[in-house]
């Protein structure tokens, strides 16, 4: 019987950990935060292990505030990873080429090894109020257009791409821009914002009319400035309104 359990639980063993989807929006952008792990030119999304006193939120928070600098971040669970291959553009072979310059070859290629389970979280962030800080284990960490994104090491990409997905579902159900844009904007910027998010264009008077309709917005009395264009009135989200619409939930079709 002890052989048994021993065998049950030598086939049941696996590492957790935390990947993290860190969107921002700059210049009508949507973007992305990514590392580049030292001495190599691969790639990956920010993540880590879980302390062993940890929960997994805590975690996340944790990993996002090394990153980020921020201590107020939108955070949502999205996913769990747990694919037994989860290396989506390279071989394991590859992995150990471009990784084990660093860390050498022994030590990576036992951490290669081990089953890991990923959970995915994805984070909304103002993009200006970001410093981006590397890891111990990599050298850079940039923002990247959603467009431009490499092939990433491991399965992010895909983890991209759930994101995204989990993303657009929840801004069709709770108001989004509130961690995204700045504390003022105009309602060209919101919109903006949406259509990036979505891949789809909205007529100007429907969008404004919808979003008003929520009573989260104040038209300040303030217009943007140094526009080529007629300047646009600015708007801020109601704090408590923006909060309280994000438990009771909203109804985004057009």
């Amino acid at each position: 019987m002890d052989q048994d359990l021993k065998a049950y639980f030598a086939k049941t063993l696996a590492e957790v950990s935390i990947d993290c989807v860190i969107f921002g929006f700059h210049a009508g952008e949507l973007k992305v935060l990514l590392l580049r792990w030292k001495e190599t030119d691969g790639w990956s999304l920010p993540g880590g292990r879980i302390f062993k006193e940890e929960s997994l939120n805590a975690a996340a928070v944790r990993i996002l505030q090394e990153r980020t600098g921020l201590t107020e971040i939108f955070l949502h669970q999205y996913y769990t990873f747990g694919d037994t291959n989860r290396n989506t553009h390279f071989t394991e072979m590859e992995l150990l080429e471009r990784l084990e310059g660093f860390f050498g070859k022994g030590i990576f290629d036992e951490l290669l090894h081990n089953r890991v389970v990923s959970v995915g979280y994805f984070a909304l962030v103002e993009f200006a109020l970001v410093q981006a800080t590397p890891d111990w284990f990599t050298d850079e960490c940039r923002w990247w257009n959603i467009a431009d994104v490499p092939n990433l090491l491991f399965d992010h990409n895909d983890m991209i791409t759930s994101a995204l997905q989990a993303l657009r579902q929840q801004i069709r159900n709770q108001p989004i821009g509130y961690d995204l844009l700045p504390e003022k904007f105009t309602m060209p910027e919101l919109q903006k914002l949406y259509e990036t998010i979505l891949d789809k264009q909205f007529d100007r008077r429907n969008f404004q009319k919808l979003l008003m309709s929520y009573d989260i917005l104040e038209k300040l009395d303030e217009k943007r400035v140094g526009v080529a264009n007629k300047s646009p009135f600015l708007y801020r989200f109601d704090k408590q309104k923006y909060e309280k619409a994000i438990h009771s939930g909203i109804s985004f079709s057009m």
